[in-house]
């Protein structure tokens, strides 16, 4: 039997367009920016002024604290200013803007396509290379990597998870990752196991992709406790805390509880091949595979992108953007957030771009709720999201914390699934933004 979490979960249209589509590299930009707000925690902070000469590969932001992480140039080039720009979130924030001249590679980057398997370093090594390359969870979550490889006290990881669902409709980057980066994933798989200290290691696979399980599973057999899991097509099956559940039938407490908790790294299949680049190839995260899709779209692609490269450059490389766009989506459809412009920068959490047509992209007027309670059967939490809506729209905010609005994972699930066309959603995010800032504020007088 095909393994999935227990509750909840919706079947939205895969429209995985460019899943057949090998990756090609983008050309690069005139002009790269660089956004010091690439990953959860504190920003980083820049260490170049105007007019420094960086090459590709360059530190130019140190990590704000252990919650963060270092920017690297993915450009050679002159430092033009270090400003601000409007990054995916809407608002502007610090930015280092470098003008591109040739493409001149730090010279302790291994740039051959030869595969390392072995890594003899000690995992305490392992994790500091990983925290030095700037890597962080490339699932669009962003979580600095070595933070999770570095568990609380009294925690002790079990496994390894990877997480290779990529269950959000359109998305294929990693796909398309698994299928072309097999070995390197392999090798990434085992470097997150040892920096870990675990013997064991999962791959979940939904089993609407045959190919990448028949590749990876392949792979497997020549490496030492790495077992490839097929899972059942269902959304969120990519979330944390539901792929834990599928393939360890474990179920990860509320907050604050973590998925160490219960014994597990949960890693995204494009951390462990910036892993393996960042400890075998010296390669510090500057770089990623980015979908660019839409039903409207003359030639949906996956590009091998540098971070700071304008997202108008990917879609122009895609056919250009459609007469008929609109909306433009950073990520999915389920989790992703309508971009303001498409001069917004590729960062280190860009997993892709939607272009979605003036039909899909038209919110229907929402209606009262007709008490069906879709929403939630749909709840993979096992929320009631109806009632968290109604307690945020009317600013129940003592209510909407005692309801466990912050064990929401805002995959949307709730709000597909309401005939009312409710906006379930979006009321749930300002109820657990708000919670999210009453108990910060609560700790912080403590």
């Amino acid at each position: 039997m095909v393994k999935t979490f227990r509750i909840g979960g919706v079947h939205p249209a895969e429209n995985k367009l460019s899943a057949d589509k090998s990756i090609e590299t983008l050309a690069l930009p005139m002009q790269a920016v660089f956004p010091l707000s690439q990953h959860i925690g504190a920003p980083a902070t820049a260490i170049v002024k105007k007019g420094d000469i960086v090459k590709v590969g360059t530190k130019i932001a140190e990590a704000g604290g252990f919650v963060s992480a270092p920017i690297f140039s993915s450009v050679s080039g002159k430092v033009n200013k270090v400003d601000t720009a409007v990054d995916a979130s809407g608002y502007r924030k610090p930015a280092i803007y470098i003008d591109v001249e040739g493409d001149e590679w730090e010279e302790s980057i291994d740039r051959t396509d030869t595969l390392v398997k072995e890594c003899d370093l000690a995992p305490e090594m392992i994790i500091e290379k990983i925290k030095d390359a700037g890597v962080v969870g490339m699932g669009g979550a962003c979580f600095p990597t070595h933070v999770k490889l570095t568990p609380p006290p009294g925690c002790k990881a079990e496994c390894v998870i990877i997480n290779g669902v990529e269950c959000e409709p359109y998305l294929t980057a990693d796909y398309r990752l698994m299928m072309e980066k097999a070995d390197q994933v392999m090798v990434g798989v085992t470097i997150l196991m040892k920096a870990a200290k675990v013997d064991k290691g999962y791959i979940g696979i939904e089993n609407n992709k045959p190919e990448a399980i028949k590749i990876l599973t392949q792979k497997a057999s020549e490496y030492q406790g790495i077992e490839v899991v097929p899972l059942k097509t269902k959304y969120p099956q990519g979330g944390e805390k539901q792929l834990i559940d599928a393939i360890l039938s474990r179920q990860v407490p509320a907050p604050p509880a973590i998925p160490i908790n219960v014994g597990a790294v949960v890693q995204n299949v494009g951390t462990a091949y910036a892993v393996y680049e960042a400890v075998q190839k010296n390669k510090p995260l500057f770089e990623r595979i980015v979908t660019v899709t839409g039903k409207s779209l003359t030639n949906p692609s996956n590009f091998l992108t540098r971070m700071g490269v304008p997202m108008s450059q990917l879609i122009d490389a895609a056919g250009g953007q459609p007469e008929d766009t609109g909306k433009v989506i950073g990520g999915g459809p389920m989790m992703g957030k309508s971009l303001m412009n498409t001069e917004i920068p590729i960062t280190k959490g860009s997993s892709g771009i939607l272009l979605m047509n003036n039909k899909e992209a038209k919110r229907l007027q929402p209606q009262p709720c007709i008490r069906c309670a879709k929403c939630v059967s749909a709840c993979c939490m096992g929320l009631e999201p109806y009632l968290l809506a109604t307690l945020s729209a009317n600013e129940d905010w003592e209510r909407v914390e005692k309801e466990g609005v912050s064990s929401c994972i805002e995959c949307g699930s709730c709000q597909f699934t309401c005939p009312s066309h409710r906006y379930l959603l979006d009321y749930i995010r300002l109820g657990k933004t708000t919670v999210g800032g009453i108990i910060r504020a609560r700790s912080t007088k403590k």
